[in-house]
């Protein structure tokens, strides 16, 4: 396993994060627990949370499904680089939600306890909260960091305008500031290459993708379709509708290549500058021992060039993709 620095830290992690989203909705505490450990013996020390995982409003199911796995010792926390989120309501009443102090304290103090554990390695704001003043978000994450109970900060969901200001105002109280930012990139999705990506390259923070596999579309969804084994429906349908010939292109590449359209799609990401390491979302343990497969693919210069042929992205950062 070749692990990377997220961003400018010290910090080692793998190039695949295991996102622990469907642990709870989808996966059994006992698979997801065995999920966990199948990941530590594939080399995966990285794994994401939120305290809102679970989707019941204020339990953080997730959260306390990964806490009981810690809670079984034989040193799994001391191996994982834990990282979890909060801004989202956590029960009706109105500080609850946001990046508040107020909220950031309550917040860790909650996930903290639930995840069973006396730090988060990185903490991360789920979406930006353009209602508070970047001073008292930094003063309260300074202060936790201060505490021991937080290492790193992170963010998710930042426009590239939302990371400049964040880390203006963190280097004006002489703070480290933002380490990473967790945004959607996929083959599909390549918006963040215009403002994203080079402000997270420019500031030194690790890129963590989320939806990978833009909710399945770049895992195979034709051959699923033809076989009978996958129908969609809804917003997934008129995606797929929207982008069929791509998908029918990037399926028949991925053929040529003797490769599972997962894992070229991973392999991708993988392979882009400033990218730490795409988050993957096992409901299974075949979908984790699968995606292990794309740390082996090395895509050629001319594979890269057919995908964004087959894909293409916003034509470069800003203002160079729009502008001469």
């Amino acid at each position: 396993m070749d692990y990377k620095h997220l961003g400018r830290s010290g910090l080692q992690v793998s190039p695949l994060c295991l996102g622990t989203m469907n642990f709870g909705p989808e996966t059994t505490e006992d698979d997801a627990h065995k999920i966990m450990d199948r990941a530590y013996e594939l080399g995966l020390n990285f794994f994401d949370t939120a305290n809102v995982y679970g989707w019941e409003k204020g339990e953080g199911i997730t959260e306390q499904i990964v806490g009981r796995w810690f809670a079984q010792g034989d040193g799994r926390r001391d191996r994982t680089v834990i990282a979890t989120k909060l801004y989202g309501s956590m029960s009706d009443w109105p500080n609850d939600t946001f990046l508040s102090a107020r909220n950031i304290r309550r917040a860790c103090e909650g996930s903290l306890k639930r995840l069973q554990t006396d730090h988060i390695d990185l903490y991360q704001m789920h979406h930006v909260d353009l209602a508070t003043p970047w001073d008292e978000i930094w003063e309260a994450f300074d202060t936790l960091k201060t505490q021991g109970k937080v290492i790193y900060v992170g963010s998710s969901n930042f426009a590239g305008w939302h990371i400049a200001k964040a880390m203006e105002a963190a280097r004006r109280r002489h703070s480290t500031g933002l380490v990473s930012e967790q945004s959607i990139y996929n083959l599909l999705t390549r918006d963040i290459e215009l403002e994203v990506l080079p402000a997270c390259q420019d500031y030194g923070l690790g890129v963590i993708p989320w939806s990978p596999l833009h909710g399945g579309l770049l895992g195979g969804v034709l051959r699923k379709e033809r076989d009978g084994k996958r129908r969609l429906t809804g917003r997934a349908k008129e995606a797929l509708d929207e982008h069929r010939d791509a998908i029918g292109e990037y399926e028949d590449l991925c053929e040529e290549l003797g490769e599972e359209p997962a894992h070229i799609a991973l392999a991708w990401l993988i392979a882009q500058p400033g990218v730490t390491g795409p988050i993957i979302g096992p409901r299974t343990m075949d979908q984790l021992e699968g995606a292990m497969r794309a740390l082996e693919i090395d895509l050629t210069d001319k594979t890269l060039r057919r995908l964004d042929e087959i894909f293409p992205g916003p034509g470069g950062p800003a203002p160079e993709a729009y502008a001469w």
